[in-house]
């Protein structure tokens, strides 16, 4: 799919302009296949800042946190680097700095449930203490348990969630805090937990 006649990184930022183009999921694979490949691993600055700049464009980035979350934080190889790449090395400057950092931050976050909490945990801490990444620290947590690979530490997750300030009636937020203290750390390995929650603040349900 790259140029011949382009170094690599050109290569990269054209690869990217065609994810512009077509907004296409299949275009982020490709990147990740060449990434991979045997000409690779392609130049991580221009790898890295294709993809926050995509995160921090005022337009759709479905594709974009969807290569993120299933290709990028679910592989143990490269969930780590990934995620300091596109928020944890930088999330105080980003999220402090402009709307375009916000919604970085607000994309990183909801969708980095299958990150290790040991490597997701600083930027969570970082992203409670301004109040407008409050919603998307939630829907992090809330992913984290649920989502087929999350990773959580119940204790830590329930002293973050209980600092954030949510609009009232937030769904989910009581069943959330209800399994993280009773010391459930992922949907998938305590499936009973979630139907236990929920009828514990809706008994007719």
């Amino acid at each position: 799919m790259f140029a011949e006649d382009m170094d690599a990184a050109d290569q990269v930022r054209l690869a990217f302009g065609l994810l512009d183009l077509l907004d296409e999921y299949w275009v982020t694979c490709e990147i990740r296949f060449a990434n991979e490949g045997a000409d690779g691993p392609l130049p991580a600055a221009a790898l890295w800042d294709g993809y926050r700049r995509r995160l921090e464009a005022d337009r759709d980035a479905e594709a974009v946190t969807y290569s993120l979350w299933v290709d990028w934080f679910e592989d143990p190889a490269t969930s780590a680097t990934a995620f300091a790449e596109v928020l944890g090395d930088d999330i105080d400057q980003v999220a402090a700095r402009t709307q375009s950092g916000l919604r970085r931050a607000c994309r990183v976050l909801e969708c980095s449930g299958p990150v290790n909490w040991t490597v997701k945990e600083p930027a969570y801490r970082a992203a409670v203490r301004l109040p407008a990444l409050h919603p998307a620290v939630f829907r992090a947590l809330l992913t984290s348990f649920h989502d087929l690979y999350g990773d959580l530490e119940p204790a830590a997750a329930l002293t973050l969630l209980d600092r954030l300030t949510l609009p009232t009636g937030t769904r989910h937020l009581a069943e959330l805090r209800h399994v993280l203290a009773a010391g459930h750390r992922n949907h998938h390995r305590s499936p009973g937990a979630w139907d236990e929650a929920i009828r514990s603040y809706d008994p007719v349900s």
